[in-house]
């Protein structure tokens, strides 16, 4: 399609399918499923379209992840459609990678995007659904004024229960990234040191996993990966992000490894002595330790999260160390990362009643932090991930963790 480029003469909503699909790692039959179920939920809700708006919603449903920057994005799913909406600005990057078709706005006018979703949602639309956790009031008053007498549901709810339960190929998937996790955590160990700033571990971390991304899929965009090291007080916040700050021996240090791939973030998070430990951090550690053993044998079909976050809770209150948890014990994987998406119904938490079933994938991390002052001062954290099965669950992070291997000497 020739795009005229006068200001008179600018096409506000067009098509832009500049070259091939690209390659997934998840089959259209598994694309084709996820959105069929998601149809089935609106005919059984009498809802004649839904529109995504969300990072994980639109890369669940299309495969495409996009970058927001400002402007606004979409994927409407019909009985009979899929559509990502995106601007001009990513070419024709979004058609290269939905499951589907797409549709691109141009910014040279305020209301582009809104003209995009009427060529999309039959003009008979009575109810659409939207994501309610996700679209802001004045996106939703923008809908109102350009959807009149359009009914808006939420779809966001019942998409996050579909999302919980993973196909063999997301867990396929899940099961890579905790493998080059890994990857991380080595280079985490290998790169600490004492008197090395905190940014020089965590770099030398992510291009790792980077690199090794890279060198494992036929194609793959590498956007996102991160690490997050930190040694000290800084260890006392679990998104504590990185910083200059040199490691001293005998410092608590917290490795923290999350490779994206294609939307998934998975992540291996241990505690780290640069040199040695004190008998006092020794106790703590071990303490800890000792919860996430019990913590991961409890995982499996039929426990619920806050049968499990309950049970830890003694164990630290038995020790008096209830005061210094500083979050739940746990939470879902797939679709998300630490700047979109949740599956918030699958949390290990005592206020989440939700019963693990087979196909969920959930980790264990549990977490105390002792304030500075305090014999054995800092975060302790580690953390696995587990595919929930019929009789059981698997550890699928299998990296050792503890004082017999992660004191980590030079001298």
């Amino acid at each position: 399609m020739t795009i005229k480029t006068s200001t008179e003469d600018m096409l506000h909503v067009f098509q832009w399918k500049n070259g091939d699909k690209e390659w997934s790692p998840f089959s259209d039959a598994e694309m084709d499923r996820r959105q069929n179920e998601m149809r089935a939920h609106l005919a059984a809700q009498d809802i004649d379209a839904a529109v995504f708006t969300s990072y994980h919603g639109i890369c669940y449903y299309s495969g495409f992840l996009y970058c927001y920057f400002g402007r606004k994005f979409g994927f409407v799913l019909t009985a009979d459609s899929a559509t990502t909406v995106t601007a001009g600005i990513d070419g024709g990057q979004p058609w290269r990678r939905s499951h589907g078709d797409n549709v691109i706005y141009s910014d040279w006018r305020r209301d582009n995007f809104f003209t995009a979703l009427k060529s999309l949602i039959p003009s008979c639309a009575k109810r659409v659904g939207i994501e309610f956790d996700h679209v802001s009031l004045d996106f939703r008053r923008h809908l109102g004024e350009a959807f009149p007498g359009v009914e808006f549901v939420d779809v966001a709810d019942a998409s996050m229960w579909m999302r919980t339960i993973k196909s063999g190929e997301e867990i396929a998937l899940i099961r890579e990234g905790t493998r080059i996790c890994n990857v991380g955590a080595r280079a985490v160990m290998d790169a600490l040191h004492e008197g090395t700033p905190e940014y020089e571990v965590a770099i030398a971390s992510t291009n790792a996993m980077i690199r090794e991304i890279g060198k494992s899929f036929p194609f793959v965009e590498l956007m996102d990966t991160w690490t997050w090291f930190q040694s000290g007080i800084m260890t006392d916040g679990a998104h504590n992000p990185v910083t200059n700050k040199r490691v001293a021996r005998g410092d608590i240090c917290s490795l923290n490894c999350f490779p994206m791939i294609f939307g998934y973030y998975t992540a291996i998070e241990r505690t780290l002595f640069c040199e040695e430990a004190s008998d006092a951090h020794l106790d703590l550690w071990e303490k800890n330790c000792a919860v996430m053993k019990a913590g991961s044998d409890m995982i499996g079909p039929g426990q619920s999260c806050s049968q499990i976050a309950l049970a830890l809770n003694d164990m630290y209150r038995s020790w008096d160390l209830l005061q210094y948890r500083s979050f739940g014990y746990g939470h879902s994987f797939g679709v998300l990362s630490h700047y979109y998406g949740r599956e918030a119904g699958v949390e290990l938490r005592e206020d989440v009643d939700t019963v693990l079933k087979p196909g969920m994938v959930v980790s264990m991390e549990p977490m105390i932090m002792i304030p500075e002052g305090k014999p054995g001062a800092g975060g302790y954290r580690e953390h696995d991930i587990f595919v929930i099965t019929e009789d059981g669950a698997e550890n699928i992070t299998n990296f050792p963790y503890g004082p017999e291997e992660m004191i980590i000497r030079r001298t």
